[in-house]
Parts: C-alpha cells; sequence; structure tokens
C-alpha cells in the first residue's frame, strides 16, 4: 500500500510512530516525514536512522496550523498519532490538552483537505468512552472531529477515519517502565489498586492493527481493536518475577504499595458503548463502528454484526498470570 507512496507521523518520535515508521521503511515509500515538537527524540531517531534517504524530520507542533500545512504538502498518507495522553497531567492541565488534542486535530484535518491528501487514520483511547477525565474527554471530541470531518468535507477526497487503543505496553508514561524503574531503584512498586482492570496491546500489535485499518478505511468508521484484559495486580506480580529473574533481585525483597486511584482515573475501561455495538461490525481481529450519518461499510469487507452489549474490562474475561507473562515477556524486556 505504501511503496512509491509519500507518509508523515505526526508525533512520530513517540512509540507508536516510531514502530509505525520501521514497519512502513520495509514498503519502500518514496518518503516518510516525522512531525514532532520533540527535538532531542528527533535527534536520536535520526542518529539511529543514519542513511535512509527516504526520512525527513521536520520539528513542529500540531497547535501550529501553517507550519502543519507545509508539512503536509504533496503527502497522500497521514497517520496523527501526536496528542497529550497522560491522564494527570491533563487533568491538572486541561485547556492544554484541548490545544493539543482537540485543536490540533482539527488542524489536521484541515490541512490534510487543503493538501490533498488520501486518508487520514487518528490514534484514539478506550478512555475516550464515558470519560471521566480531561485527556479521555479531549480524546472523544477529536474522534468526534474526524468522523465529523468525513461527512462535512463537501468537495474534498481525504478519507477520514480512527482507531481506538488500550494501554500500548512499554509506551512512554505507560505503567510498565514505571514498575521496572521502580523495582531495580527503589525495590518497590506504587500501586493504584490490585483489582483495577486494563486493556492492554503490544506495540507491534498496535502497529498492525493501524496500518490495517488505513487500508480498510473508508471513511467515518472507529476501528476498535480486541485487546486482551489484565487485571493490574497479576500484571505487578508478573512484572516483579520477570525483573528480579532479569536482574538477580529477590522478589521478597520489592513491596507493593497501595496509593489509590488518581484523579480522573476509573477502576475499569471500556472499548465500546452499548449504543455503539448496535451498530458496530465485527472483524476476526476489531471491530468497525460506522460513521452515525449515513456511515455504512462498503460491501468488499466480509464481516458480520458485533454483539450488542457493553464491551467493559469490569466484565470481560482477563488473562491469567501465565498469560501476562507470555505477553509480556517480549516486550518487557526490550529497552526502550
Amino acid at each position: 500500500m505504501f511503496e512509491g507512496k509519500r507518509i508523515l507521523i505526526t508525533g512520530g518520535t513517540g512509540t507508536v510512530g516510531r514502530s509505525l515508521l520501521e514497519a512502513i521503511l520495509l514498503e519502500r515509500p518514496e518518503v516518510i516525514r516525522i512531525y514532532s515538537r520533540d527535538e532531542f527524540k528527533q535527534f536520536e531517531l535520526q542518529q539511529q536512522y543514519q542513511g535512509t534517504p527516504n526520512l525527513r524530520f521536520l520539528l513542529g507542533d500540531i497547535r501550529d496550523y501553517y507550519r502543519l500545512e507545509r508539512a503536509l504538502e504533496g503527502i497522500d498518507y497521514v497517520f496523527h498519532t501526536a496528542a497529550l495522553k497522560h491522564v494527570p497531567a491533563c487533568e491538572y492541565n486541561p485547556f492544554e490538552a484541548v490545544q493539543t488534542n482537540v485543536v490540533g486535530t482539527q488542524n489536521v484535518i484541515q490541512a490534510a483537505l487543503e493538501s490533498g491528501v488520501k486518508k487520514v487514520i487518528f490514534t484514539s483511547t478506550d478512555k475516550a468512552i464515558s470519560p471521566t477525565n480531561a485527556m479521555g474527554a479531549t480524546k472523544l471530541m477529536a474522534e468526534r472531529l474526524i468522523v465529523a470531518a468525513e461527512y462535512q468535507k463537501g468537495s474534498g477526497s481525504t478519507v477520514f477515519s480512527a482507531v481506538r487503543f488500550g494501554n500500548v505496553m512499554s509506551s512512554r508514561g505507560s505503567v510498565i517502565p514505571l514498575f521496572v524503574k521502580q523495582i531495580r531503584e527503589k525495590r518497590a512498586i506504587t500501586l493504584t489498586s490490585p483489582d483495577m482492570t486494563r486493556f492492554m496491546m503490544t506495540v507491534s500489535e498496535a502497529t498492525r492493527l493501524t496500518m490495517d485499518a488505513m487500508q480498510l478505511a473508508d471513511g467515518g468508521e472507529v476501528f476498535v481493536f480486541k485487546m486482551p484484559i489484565v487485571r493490574l495486580g497479576d500484571l505487578a506480580q508478573v512484572i516483579i518475577e520477570l525483573v528480579c529473574e532479569k536482574y538477580g533481585i529477590k522478589v521478597s525483597e520489592v513491596e507493593i504499595q497501595q496509593i489509590g486511584l488518581r484523579p480522573g482515573e476509573k477502576m475499569y475501561e471500556e472499548l465500546m458503548t452499548f449504543e455503539e455495538s448496535r451498530n458496530a461490525y465485527e472483524y476476526p481481529h476489531m471491530y468497525a463502528i460506522p460513521a452515525p450519518f449515513g456511515g455504512k461499510l462498503s460491501s468488499k469487507h466480509q464481516i458480520k454484526k458485533a454483539s450488542v452489549g457493553n464491551y467493559s474490562s469490569k466484565s470481560g474475561q482477563t488473562l491469567t498470570k501465565d498469560e501476562i507473562r507470555s505477553l509480556l515477556k517480549v516486550e518487557l524486556l526490550k529497552e526502550r
């Protein structure tokens, strides 16, 4: 799909952005532009990919429409991964979350239309469902902007769709690298609640499915990936065992300190609301929610109607510790 094409990744120095870069390069694109405001991360990435002729690094913020418009000139496909994602930081600085996650996304939409981009895929989060925090609320609004762009674009030909993630393992700011650091440095981890549940996926899964969504998108859909559910107490125990095994630390030396929920956090997350599930379709590895205003999925996709219900980490089957260990072993032991 990407051979000979021109791709831009907003937030391209983040965990998912970097993984997308690695995967897309294998398809021999004409150029990939990495657009982010993180100068140091761009420098690191430049060092890693020295001698790659079809890679460009553009400093810029999605809040800056005119910079974004120039960056999108001549681009075929956009992966929009740039966002403020840290729940406590967004809770404490809500208008900053609005400026990046909402205004920034509208800037991407408008610049893509002006530049004649073929497709834009926006990466959202399960926290956008029944949000209880500023991060989730702004990502929900960004989802709505992407979906609305599909039927408000007039004569524009750009296709807009979104994908909805759970927690991406080992991404920056996620709980897994935090636990590893705490175990190694303090022999203790801080745990909100052992009974908290979360949807989790590996970086490689997030990348593959985002690229699948880019290929499948007809316009206005939200693709929701099927993700395993992890109980936080079980996750903590497995991480302690793996880290202690790797670094020669005694498991008995590591203390678990319960700190309770942080502002804006929920005990569980949702992938899809009951109302969304009534219109959703099911692929083997994900769901697709058509646009609410006349949206439909083309008949080329061999899919079936999804079961109606509330897709929540509260009621779903959680992974066993052995299953968590298998899922984590490769991801956790990578140095990111």
